[in-house]
């Protein structure tokens, strides 16, 4: 027997959370196109398995700009405050298999040489359940990465559409189970969820060529295109890179991480003006082997979960995925 749940309930439980000071976040509506954002009512969520939201749930563990503490003077006494821990409860609703893979995969980042107190806070008071895909579309490549379109990697529940605003409910940790507890009912009834996108590449293949081939042609061919935007790092699930800068003025201000990209020409600029990645080639490549040869040679997993989002959202049509298929094709050759 399944466990189902409708829509209403979804929402009621929404609303519960709301009421008692906790988050709630999913895709909602903005035009023709979805984003993550949090709830201000229950009613604006989406759950569809056919939609692809531009951003990543990576924001909310990991925020574009987070403050890490506070400065001031005082006379001439300096007070430093921490910033305030992530204490509040946090649901992610509808997340995306692909999207959610990504979370074991950060969590690696920061708990490495150093413990990152306020993206595991984060990790800690969230419970994630995604939304098991429905259409895949040209973009997507997570079965080339070894996921699916029901992956369940990140997820502390997963919710499986039945029709008529109902969904099975699988839960994989306590705290789903906790989120789901006397909610749901039993039924006979199954979720299924979309064939799988192709294989586009042998992610063997290429992270052995990437590893003796560092030097490659390919990519002064691939980044001809490539406008340098950064918009690929930022939509991906599993990019990481952020500096740390005070703003503020003299007297008072705040330490601050900001997302960066090494797909900017600045990101590598040291203060004497040289660059050691001064041609977006370098910059594209540096990209490329971090995810699928300098990562996995650490941590035994690539840096990618095929959710498609760099290419489908390139305003060039290009992304990682193109650049890897013809990795691919050069190594078989």
């Amino acid at each position: 027997m399944s466990q189902i749940i409708s829509r209403k309930t979804i929402e009621q439980l929404i609303g519960k959370l709301q009421s008692e000071g906790g988050h709630a976040a999913a895709p909602v509506a903005a035009g023709k196109r979805y984003f993550f954002r949090p709830l201000q009512k229950a009613e604006q969520l989406v759950l569809d398995g056919k939609i692809m939201p531009v951003n990543s749930v990576k924001e909310f563990f990991f925020p574009p700009h987070e403050v890490i503490c506070r400065y001031q003077y005082e006379g001439k006494e300096l007070q430093i405050t921490d910033a305030e821990p992530f204490e509040k409860e946090q649901i992610i609703f509808g997340a995306r298999p692909c999207d959610a893979a990504s979370l074991p995969i950060l969590d690696k980042i920061f708990a490495w040489d150093y413990q990152d107190r306020f993206y595991q806070q984060r990790r800690e008071n969230t419970t994630v359940v995604t939304l098991a895909c429905q259409q895949p579309d040209n973009s997507c490549f997570c079965t080339s990465v070894g996921l699916s379109p029901d992956t369940t990697s990140g997820a502390d529940a997963e919710l499986l559409e039945l029709g008529n605003d109902l969904y099975e409910v699988r839960c994989y940790t306590e705290k789903g189970k906790k989120l789901f507890e006397g909610l749901t009912e039993e039924s006979v009834k199954t979720g299924k969820t979309a064939a799988p996108p192709e294989i586009r590449f042998d992610m063997e293949r290429v992270s052995k060529y990437l590893s003796e081939h560092f030097d490659d042609s390919i990519y002064s061919t691939t980044s001809l295109r490539c406008v340098g935007c950064g918009a690929c790092t930022y939509i991906c699930p599993t990019c990481h890179c952020f500096d740390i800068v005070d703003e503020g003025g003299a007297a008072k201000g705040c330490r601050v991480k900001n997302w960066d990209t090494c797909q900017f020409a600045m990101f590598t600029l040291h203060a004497s003006g040289h660059n050691p990645r001064g041609e977006q080639a370098v910059r594209q490549r540096n990209r490329v082997q971090h995810k699928f040869a300098i990562y996995p040679s650490k941590f035994g997993a690539v840096l990618c979960t095929g959710c498609g989002n760099c290419t489908r959202e390139c305003s060039a049509s290009l992304g990682i995925r193109p650049v890897l298929e013809l990795i691919d094709k050069k190594a078989e050759s």
